[in-house]
Order: C-alpha cells, then sequence, then structure tokens
C-alpha cells in the first residue's frame, strides 16, 4: 500500500451492538489467531473441536519469535488449554458435534432481546418425583456428591446441557428446561473446593448470569456454597473482587430466579445465592445448614482466645461443637422465617416446574425487552 495504518477491526461496533442485541454462537473448526481467535471469544457460547482446532492471540511462529518460546499449536492453544481457561466453553468430538452444540445452545434462548424463550414440547411429567433425591446428599457434612445427578433427576430428562464444564469447577453452569421452559442453571459442585466461588468461578458466574438476564432466561440456583475459597493462592488471584462482581450480577438480574438451598450457605458468597431484595423464591432441603462461617474453621476463628487459654482446647473445641450444632438446625431458622419453605427433596421438580410456568408468564408479559442498560461493577 506504500503506507501503514493505525489498527482497527471493521465492523467491530456492530460485533459488539449485536451481543447485547441477539444470540451469538462461534465454532473453531481449525487453527484460529489474532482477530479469528477474538472473533470466537466474542460470543454467547463458543465451542472448539478435539485435535483439529486450536485459538491463540499469536500463533508458534510469533511466539516463538518475540519470547523465545517453542509450542506446538496444541500445547499453545489446544482444545483442553482452551476450556481449561475459560475463553473456549466446551470441547467438541467433531465438526458435526460442534455445529450440533451450536444448534442446542441456540433451542434454549428467543431469536433476539425483544422476545420470551421459546417454550417444547415434553412428554415429562411435571409431578415426577425422584426417590434418590433423599439419599444424594451424605448425611456426612464434608463428603461431597455428584451435583449433576441433581440436575438429571429435577430437569426434564436429556435436557441439561452444560457450558464451561472445565473452567471455574467449582461452580456448574447449564440450560436446562422444566415442563419445556428453558432456564439457566448454577450449581455448586462439592467435588472441587467443596462447592466454594473461586475467582474463575466467579467470573463463570457474572458471565453466565448476564446472558441469562439479556435474553430472559429464569434462573434456578442450587446451593451448596460454604463461601469464598481462601488461602494465599486465593488472595493472589483477586477472588474478593472477582466475588463482588459476582454479586453484582446476582443483585442486577431482573429475571425471576429460584434458589434451592442443598446444604452450605455461608458468608458473603452465601448472600449472592440470590438477591434477597428481590422478589425471588427460596426452598431448602433438611439438609441445609448456614450462617456467617462453617463450623469447621469458625469455631477457631471466633474462640480462639479461649481455646488458646484452656487446659484442654480439645475438650473446648468439641464442647462449643455441640452446642453450636444444638442451634444449627434448619428448621429453627425457618421457625423465625428466614427460610420462606423446608421441603421434601422429592417435591423439588413439581415445585419448580411450577414455578417455571409463572416465570415465563411473567417474562412474556411483565417484563421490559430489548437490551439491558446496567451500572458499573467493581
Amino acid at each position: 500500500m506504500g503506507f501503514t495504518y493505525v489498527p482497527l477491526v471493521p465492523g467491530w461496533d456492530l460485533v459488539v451492538e449485536n451481543l447485547s442485541l441477539v444470540p451469538v454462537a462461534a465454532a473453531a473448526l481449525g487453527p484460529v489467531a489474532g482477530l479469528g481467535a477474538a472473533r470466537v471469544a466474542a460470543s454467547h457460547f463458543s465451542v472448539i473441536v478435539r485435535g483439529t482446532a486450536q485459538m491463540f492471540v499469536a500463533g508458534p511462529p510469533v511466539v516463538a519469535a518475540a519470547m523465545g518460546e517453542a509450542p506446538d499449536k496444541e500445547e499453545l492453544g489446544g482444545a483442553r488449554i482452551q476450556t481449561q481457561a475459560g475463553a473456549i466453553d466446551n470441547e467438541a468430538a467433531d465438526e458435526d458435534d460442534a455445529l450440533g452444540q451450536l444448534r442446542r445452545f441456540l433451542s434454549y434462548l428467543p431469536e433476539n432481546v425483544w422476545e420470551a424463550p421459546p417454550i417444547a414440547s415434553t412428554d415429562d411429567s411435571h409431578d415426577r418425583r425422584e426417590e434418590e433425591l433423599l439419599s444424594v446428599v451424605p448425611r456426612e457434612r464434608r463428603r461431597p456428591y455428584k451435583v449433576r445427578r441433581i440436575l438429571e433427576l429435577v430437569f426434564d430428562r436429556g435436557s441439561v446441557f452444560e457450558l464451561g464444564a472445565r473452567y471455574g469447577r467449582s461452580l456448574v453452569t447449564a440450560l436446562a428446561r422444566l415442563g419445556g421452559r428453558p432456564v439457566g442453571v448454577l450449581a455448586s459442585d462439592p467435588n472441587h473446593y467443596a462447592g466454594g466461588l473461586t475467582g474463575d468461578a466467579s467470573d463463570k458466574l457474572a458471565r453466565f448470569v448476564d446472558q441469562c438476564d439479556q435474553f430472559h432466561l429464569p434462573v434456578v440456583n442450587l446451593v451448596d456454597q460454604p463461601g469464598f475459597v481462601i488461602g494465599t493462592h486465593a488472595e493472589r488471584q483477586n477472588t474478593i473482587r472477582r466475588g463482588a462482581r459476582a454479586l453484582y450480577a446476582s443483585y442486577q438480574a431482573t429475571v425471576p430466579w429460584v434458589s434451592v438451598l442443598v446444604r452450605k450457605v455461608y458468608g458473603v458468597a452465601g448472600a449472592g445465592h440470590g438477591n434477597h431484595a428481590a422478589l425471588n423464591l427460596r426452598y431448602a432441603w433438611p439438609s441445609g445448614e448456614w450462617g456467617s462461617l462453617p463450623l469447621e474453621g469458625g469455631i477457631e476463628a471466633a474462640y480462639r482466645r479461649d481455646l488458646e487459654a484452656a487446659d484442654d482446647p480439645a475438650a473446648l473445641r468439641a464442647e462449643i461443637q455441640e452446642r453450636l450444632d444444638a442451634v444449627r438446625s434448619p428448621f429453627r431458622t425457618a421457625e423465625r422465617f428466614g427460610v420462606e419453605e423446608i421441603i421434601d427433596p422429592r417435591d423439588t421438580r413439581p415445585l419448580l416446574c411450577d414455578w417455571a410456568e409463572r416465570a415465563h408468564e411473567l417474562v412474556r408479559h411483565e417484563l421490559p425487552a430489548g437490551p439491558k442498560r446496567r451500572g458499573p461493577r467493581p
């Protein structure tokens, strides 16, 4: 050309605008770098084909020249690398699988932000009550369980479509249906950090809630939240600021929201299970427990001086634990209207199906349509 230019991306203003108006889904079907990588990331849902596709800001030759590193394409930006980093949501086995995932993702969403989500037909009974739900949460408070099994038992059969499973793994995010009605699903996974909210999980939560809010998907939150993950690594990961952003997302959401308190609900992260000041529903299972801190670690923090001064610290700790256990029952909270309703776990699906029907009526007739306008976040 005989001259150079200041970088610009033609049409990027439309890319930015589209993300607030219509569902955007992207697939990496081969190696993508630079602008191609940015285009894949600038989506509500993205998928990458294992083995044949990679994504990076710059490819191996540029990295070798600029950084002195010598990774191959897979080491630099293969499917596992990018899904673990959260740059791409899902991995696909092949191109057909990738395109199938795009179609499935779009099937839960309206065509634009002025429409309501589409309702699908289903032969799954609203009144299905699964006996397995009675025993899925172990009586031993510190034992994990398979939260995805709860999702399978509660939502329409075959309707759960998980997004971003390898990133922020203490939080499951998924699209699903209740009586054919699409909903967004949040669920704590106690197999990772006991379900505690990490910095990555916080980012994952905020992005997903924003998308549900934007496309009028009511949100179901299955809560087993011991609090923000703590320690030096967590502090270096900027957990509290990222966690605060996640709480902002929950409080700024205007779609109908229901929380099912499956087990733990502790601390500031637990308080972010939903906006307490909004007209949201909250059910609790009898396995529920909550407060400012879990007893594990909480006793040491609250009674440190007493324990240090005791002749037998272990005996005193056991005495304090027994005293606090006696008042920890969720029914005591319910008696004081701290929890609206404690339910039989087998009733979870029927109750949520009824809620989804009302929630979608609200979305269709009363909630404002169009792009969302929010204030700044920390």
